[in-house]
């Protein structure tokens, strides 16, 4: 984004101005009146800022899919954005230099989802829609002393594992089952008992599934400290009921880049899922390795949610997710990347009854023990260098295990589009 001053709407209006209507014969009577006016509409039409001590950097992508699906009842095509967190946004940063070491910003995310595919079900296609506030903050930050931020964010382990991807593949492929995460598993299900693909490996309420508990912003206070050897941690703390903890690692070793985290959360938020009188607990961790001459890449990570007051007997759940695959130059256009991607995840399935209303695992939801989910995918995404854009086609089949219900495998394929401003 361009911030212009009059003197620049001044110089770009000379070049804009049709050359026969300026000549040194006639630069008086009513030319200034018209290149007044003409000045002030160049302005009208220019984005500016209002603070001149504060950067100002407008950001922000578009992402929109096309969704086959088939559930082994029915089938059907829908057009979806990528959900919360990957939804077409806009992106407002500020920044100004209080010293040397010290600045002050703020973020303001806002996203434009079009059709949530996160809400999105065999019998709505369009899913919620509309603008949302996404983050909202402010932000203290020094080279020496880290960053120290308030307001509506990330939490410490939001996202934690899937922003170590720097494959190129992220936005095709990462361990949560958002194509389908409101659709309902067909299945010979007892009376008033449900199972949405979301819940196929739940956090109970705690953020997204199968994998990314704690995976959505709060109104926090975090706190990240400064990045040494390659090492970083972080720690948050928000609406007096939310906790967590992240260390990381992001560096090269030889010829291959390395990134690791390991996070610690709890939540004794009734609504985020925690049990009366009780806590939530997740603990995750991934590492992802890059072989940079030959474009080789995997990711491994692992999840852990488990909650330590539990009057029902609820088993712990863990989810294991691998990702690999290869960056080839086999095009000019930019990097072709195919990959593939396994999922499995044990004692995993929340099912919901009373006609479908419960939410979490207090509010007459149960986990059930020896249950199991799994999903596979494979796909391929092209980058295009010259628009920064990513364009992907893939596939996944996604299965749940519950003890004593006969249960139909979900199968995607799905063809989108990825393009940053």
């Amino acid at each position: 984004m361009y911030v212009r001053s009059k003197g620049a709407a001044i110089f770009a209006l000379l070049f804009l101005l049709p050359l026969t209507s300026v000549n040194a014969a006639d630069l008086g009577g009513d030319c200034c009146a018209d290149l007044e006016e003409r000045i002030s509409e160049l302005e009208a039409t220019t984005a500016r800022k209002g603070n001149r001590k504060v950067s100002l950097t407008i950001s922000g992508w578009v992402s929109e899919q096309i969704v086959y699906w088939d559930d082994g009842e029915e089938q059907n095509v829908y057009l979806t954005s990528l959900g919360t967190a990957f939804a077409s946004n806009f992106n407002f940063k500020g920044e100004a230099k209080i010293s040397p070491d010290l600045s002050a910003g703020y973020v303001l995310h806002v996203e434009a989802i079009t059709a949530d595919v996160y809400t999105t079900t065999q019998d709505n296609d369009n899913g919620t829609g509309g603008l949302s506030v996404l983050y909202s903050y402010w932000f203290l930050k020094s080279d020496k002393l880290g960053k120290f931020s308030v307001g509506k964010l990330s939490p410490a382990d939001d996202s934690a594992v899937v922003a170590l991807d720097s494959s190129g593949t992220l936005q095709a492929a990462y361990w949560v089952a958002y194509d389908v995460f409101g659709f309902n598993v067909r299945g010979n299900f007892a009376a008033n008992d449900s199972l949405t693909w979301g819940n196929s490996s739940s956090c109970r309420g705690y953020g997204g599934g199968p994998g990314d508990c704690n995976g959505v912003p709060l109104n926090v206070v975090r706190y990240d400290t400064p990045v040494l050897g390659g090492f970083s941690g972080s720690a948050s703390w928000g609406e007096d009921d939310n906790w967590a903890l992240a260390a990381r690692y992001v560096g090269e070793v030889g010829a291959f880049k390395l990134a690791a985290v390991a996070t610690y959360s709890e939540t004794t938020d009734s609504g985020q899922g925690a049990p009366d009188g009780g806590a939530l607990e997740y603990t995750q961790a991934s590492v992802y390795a890059q072989h940079v001459p030959s474009g080789l890449f995997a990711q491994f990570a692992f999840g852990h949610l488990d909650q330590n007051e539990n009057p029902d007997d609820f088993p712990a759940t863990d989810t294991y997710y691998v990702k690999a695959g290869n960056r080839l130059k086999l095009v000019p256009i930019g990097s072709t990347i195919p990959y593939g991607e396994y999922l499995h995840a044990t004692d995993s399935a929340f099912i919901r009854n009373d006609n479908g209303t419960a939410t979490t695992a207090d509010d007459t939801g149960r986990v059930v023990d020896g249950s199991s989910a799994t999903f596979w995918g494979a796909g391929v995404v092209q980058e295009i260098d010259a628009a920064s854009m990513s364009v992907w086609l893939r596939y996944r089949d996604h299965e749940v295990d519950v003890p004593g219900v006969d249960t139909e495998h979900i199968k995607t394929v799905v063809f989108g589009a990825f393009i940053p401003f």
